[in-house]
C-alpha cells in the first residue's frame, strides 16, 4: 500500500479523559441535524468543524445529502439554516455542507484518529430518524469501544465500532475520550456494529479541495510502501462478511489472527461466518478462543450456545448462556434461548421462568409470549 498526501492534523498536547457527561455534552454542543425539503423529511447528521466569519462547515455522511435536494441544517439551539454548498469528498461517503449564520456555534476540535485503536473508548452522536416509536428528534450519544481501524475500504470506511446507532445518525461525530473528532459515523449492520472513516482519511481529502480546519500539515513519504495491519485485514474481512462473502471473510479474518494472535474480534467474527456455513465446530473453537482471551466477551458465550442447541447439546447451550447473563444480565434474547434448551431438556417450569425474564426485560418480545404459551401448554395450561 502506497500512501502520499498532506495531512492536517491538531498539535499534539496532553489532555486527560473526560467524564461521559462532558463529552456528551461537547458532542451536543458540536452536532447538526440534517434534513431535505420532502414529506416526510430524510433526515441525518453532521459536525460542525470550521468557522470562517458567518460561514460554517459541516462534515457528514455523502449518502445523506447526494440526491441534490433542498436541506436544512438544524443547530443545536433548534434554528434551521438553508444549506448553500455541499462538496463531495472523492471516494468516500463523505461531503462537507456549508450554512451562514451570524450566531456563534461550537466548532469540533479535531483529534488524532491513528490513536482510536482497537479497545479504546469512542462515543458516536446524532439524531435519530422518526419512527413509530421516535415521534420527535432528539440527540443520541452512545459509548462503545472500537473494534478495528484500519486501510480505508469501499466508500472509505476504516473505522468499525461497537455503538448501538440508528436510522438518522449517519454522519454524526466519533469522539474519543477526550472529546475530540476522530470520525464520522456512515452505517450501522444489524449486529449493532457501526462504521465510519477516521477523520484523518477525511483530511487528507479536505486538503484536495481547498477546506483547512486549522492545525499543522505534515507529508507521509509517499515512496514507502506500509505492511499491512491486523486491523487492516478485520476491515476486509468486515466488508466481504456484509456481502455474503463468507469464505472471504473467514480467510481475511485468519490473516488478521495470524498478524495479532490475541485479536478476539477477530476470532470471534470467524466464529460468526464460520457458522453461516455450516461449519458449527470451526465456530465453536472460535468463540472458545474469543472468551480464552476475553472472558468477558458474552456475545461469544451466547454464540456458543446458539451453536450448541443447534447441535442438540442443550446442557452446554444452557452452561454457555449461563456465563453470557452473568455478564450481561438484560439480554432478553439469552433468556428466551436458555428457555428453549431448557424446554428441549423437559424443564418446563425452568423454561417459563426464563421467558417471564426475558418479558420483563422487554415486555413487546412477541417471541417470549409465543414460547411462553408453547410452555404453558404443555404444562397444561391451555388458557394460559
Amino acid at each position: 500500500m502506497l500512501i502520499g498526501a498532506s495531512i492536517v492534523l491538531m498539535q499534539p498536547y496532553i489532555a486527560a479523559a473526560l467524564s461521559s457527561q462532558e463529552i456528551e455534552r461537547i458532542g451536543k454542543e458540536i452536532t447538526v441535524q440534517i434534513v431535505d425539503d420532502q414529506t416526510p423529511p430524510a433526515t441525518g447528521s453532521g459536525v460542525i468543524i470550521r468557522r470562517s466569519g458567518n460561514s460554517y462547515t459541516v462534515l457528514t455522511a455523502y449518502h445523506v445529502v447526494k440526491e441534490g435536494k433542498k436541506y436544512q441544517v438544524i443547530t443545536p439551539d433548534q434554528q434551521s439554516y438553508t444549506v448553500n454548498n455541499v462538496k463531495h469528498l472523492q471516494g468516500l461517503d463523505l461531503a462537507l455542507v456549508e450554512f451562514s449564520s451570524s450566531k456563534p456555534y461550537n466548532v469540533a476540535k479535531i483529534g488524532d484518529s491513528d490513536l482510536a485503536t482497537a479497545t479504546t473508548t469512542v462515543y458516536v452522536g446524532g439524531f435519530p430518524a422518526k419512527t413509530a416509536a421516535i415521534s420527535n428528534p432528539y440527540f443520541s450519544f452512545n459509548k462503545g469501544q472500537v473494534n478495528a481501524n484500519g486501510a480505508a475500504q469501499r466508500d472509505g470506511y476504516n473505522l468499525i465500532y461497537e455503538n448501538k446507532t440508528l436510522n438518522g445518525m449517519s454522519g454524526g461525530p466519533v469522539l474519543n475520550e477526550k472529546g475530540e473528532l476522530v470520525g464520522v459515523h456512515g452505517r450501522a449492520d444489524e449486529q449493532e456494529i457501526g462504521i465510519g472513516t477516521t477523520i484523518n482519511v477525511a483530511l487528507q481529502k479536505m486538503v484536495a479541495v481547498g477546506v483547512d480546519v486549522g492545525g499543522r500539515s505534515y507529508t507521509r513519504n509517499s515512496t514507502l510502501p506500509t505492511a499491512p495491519k491486523a486491523d487492516d485485514f478485520f476491515i476486509k474481512a468486515y466488508d466481504s462478511y456484509r456481502n455474503k462473502d463468507y469464505q472471504g471473510a473467514i480467510a481475511n479474518y485468519t490473516q488478521a489472527i495470524r498478524l495479532n494472535p490475541r485479536y478476539a474480534n477477530a476470532y470471534y467474527n470467524r466464529g460468526i461466518a464460520r457458522s453461516d456455513i455450516g461449519d458449527k465446530q470451526g465456530a465453536i473453537a472460535d468463540y472458545t478462543q474469543t472468551v480464552k482471551i476475553n472472558p468477558r466477551h458474552d456475545d461469544a458465550y451466547y454464540n456458543r450456545g446458539l451453536v450448541y442447541y443447534e447441535l442438540k447439546n442443550y446442557q452446554a447451550a444452557i452452561a454457555d448462556y449461563n456465563e453470557s447473563l452473568k455478564i450481561n444480565p438484560n439480554a432478553e434474547d439469552a433468556y428466551l434461548n436458555r428457555g428453549l434448551a431448557r424446554y428441549e431438556l423437559k424443564d418446563i417450569q425452568g423454561a417459563m421462568a426464563d421467558y417471564n425474564q426475558a418479558l420483563k426485560i422487554n415486555p413487546n418480545y412477541d417471541k417470549g409470549y409465543y414460547n411462553r404459551g408453547l410452555a404453558r401448554s404443555a404444562s397444561g395450561d391451555k388458557k394460559g
